[in-house]
């Protein structure tokens, strides 16, 4: 079996094996979809294996599954460090050459998730699993995740489709089902944005003495782009300065939410200090679509709160930037060049997406298959070779050119499902509603983020925010019941 096909077969395998572990409820059928779930990334991993490695990857292999099975006994007996260690390794991202493609891994989330499904398997095994789960996000969920693993059978660039499935879409499917099944507990919870702050104050702090001493880590690109940038970007503990700010995002949009929750005078004084650090260090980023994605996250937050006032002080808020914007003096050289020169504007993206929308014409009902589009764009346009450069920055138009139609129909199911069910609460002082609160807005803001800076897919804290919403709202579901007669 030549290693080509051993992908396509291991993508394919694997997609369904996570799709029946996600959808359907009878234990002896899950747990064969865990077995081909297994069986397919096994596959995968052997035709990406570059040719002398087998003996290494098993020593790595043995060494490893003694390190799970450790972990797997700990989140038996305390489910909720499952995702406070998820969370924790969320910035550890080490660069590897996998065949033919180059990724960033977060090798250390992989071995928190493989710890939780071989705890998960064991449940299975025994039978003593409880019925909820992901509830209504099973079905988008499964279904995308199952459609972008089978169209690596059509994917021009099958190790780039195998990359993005075998590390990114079909372990976070799964991070997102076991944290879907932790037990609520209002501690844990606590502890959690608790723990969020942590880790927003560390990052800040990282980022803002990287500002100052103009000095930043591990990424070459950053500290080449700031050499001939008239502003110094920072990255924190993170790889990409875009990253470091949507996590900063995250946990401001948590911060707001409690804010307009009732506080204690003496943890309002600390939060509000944590968001400014936070606020700080994400200014730092330069990353414009962090600041977007804040900002539209925040409107959502004020809307809820106080509803047609908020949308009232918006508007006026527009109606008194939007002459500024076209008459001022100011602006005149920014509106110059979005009419004469649209591409340069927009830091390259405007031809992007140009080429984006004519690789999704030629393949428009099923894609050019996951990770392909660069394969596609080199086809297309007679090129040897294409750079990392020319890659997509819009999840959306990413999503039609490499899923299709059908993909992109998923993908609109998968990303509404869960803020619509979560956005039917109100914002009252309640643990349940505000984490479900806080969820939906997590998400729109990765949402509106992934519009500028493709990475909807592959972030482990959507996936994270995916099993948080399912939890809460089988949460609300089981008080409903009990206070029913």
């Amino acid at each position: 079996m030549t290693e080509e096909l051993l992908l396509q077969v291991g993508s394919s395998v694997t997609g369904v094996g996570v799709a029946v572990l996600l959808i359907l409820t009878r234990r002896y059928v899950r747990l064969a979809g865990l077995i081909f779930a297994s069986f397919g990334m096994v596959l995968m991993f052997l035709g990406l294996l570059p040719e002398g490695y087998l003996k290494g990857a098993v020593i790595l292999a043995i060494a490893g599954a003694c390190l799970v099975g450790a972990f797997a006994v700990m989140f038996r007996r305390w489910p909720w460090l499952l995702v406070f260690l998820a969370l924790a390794a969320v910035p550890a991202r080490i660069p590897f050459t996998i065949g033919e493609t180059e990724a960033s891994l977060l090798v250390p989330l992989y071995v928190v998730i493989a710890s939780g499904v071989v705890a998960f398997g064991w449940s299975l095994i025994r039978g003593d699993l409880e019925s909820h789960e992901l509830g209504l996000l099973k079905w988008p969920v499964g279904i995308t995740v199952a459609w972008f693993g089978i169209s690596a059978i059509w994917a021009s660039d099958v190790n780039a489709a195998s990359v993005q499935v075998l590390f990114f879409f079909f372990p976070f499917a799964l991070l997102a089902l076991l944290v879907s099944r932790l037990p609520w507990r209002q501690l844990s919870l606590r502890t959690l944005f608790i723990q969020l702050l942590g880790m927003s104050v560390l990052f800040a702090g990282v980022g803002i003495y990287q500002w100052v001493a103009r000095d930043t880590f591990w990424n070459p690109k950053v500290e080449v782009g700031n050499i001939f940038q008239s502003y110094f970007r920072v990255n924190s503990l993170f790889w990409d300065p875009s990253v470091y700010g949507r996590f900063l995002v995250v946990a401001l949009v948590a911060i707001l939410v409690v804010l307009l929750t009732r506080l204690e005078s003496r943890t309002t004084i600390w939060v509000v200090a944590t968001a400014a650090v936070t606020w700080v260090g994400l200014f730092f980023s330069y990353s414009q679509s962090s600041f977007i994605a804040l900002i539209v996250a925040a409107i959502g937050i004020a809307l809820i709160a106080w509803g047609w006032r908020a949308l009232v002080a918006v508007a006026l808020i527009l109606a008194i930037l939007a002459p500024l914007v076209v008459f001022a003096p100011p602006f005149e050289g920014a509106r110059t060049a979005i009419v004469e020169n649209p591409n340069r504007a927009t830091g390259g993206r405007f031809e992007q997406m140009k080429s984006g929308v004519q690789v999704a014409r030629k393949n428009l009902v099923i894609g050019a298959g996951v990770g392909s589009y660069l394969e596609e764009l080199a086809d297309q346009e007679g090129r040897l070779q294409v750079s990392a450069k020319d890659a997509l920055h819009a999840t959306p138009v990413a999503v039609v050119a490499e899923g299709g139609l059908v993909g992109f129909i998923f993908y609109l199911w998968f990303i509404a499902t869960p803020i619509l069910v979560a956005l039917r609460v109100k914002l009252v002082s309640n643990l349940v509603q505000n984490t479900a609160l806080i969820s939906a807005f997590t998400l729109v803001a990765i949402v509106v983020h992934s519009f500028f800076y493709n990475a909807f897919f592959q972030d482990p804290i959507m996936w994270i925010t995916l099993g948080l919403v399912a939890l809460t709202l089988t949460k609300m579901s089981s008080e409903r019941q009990a206070a029913s007669p």
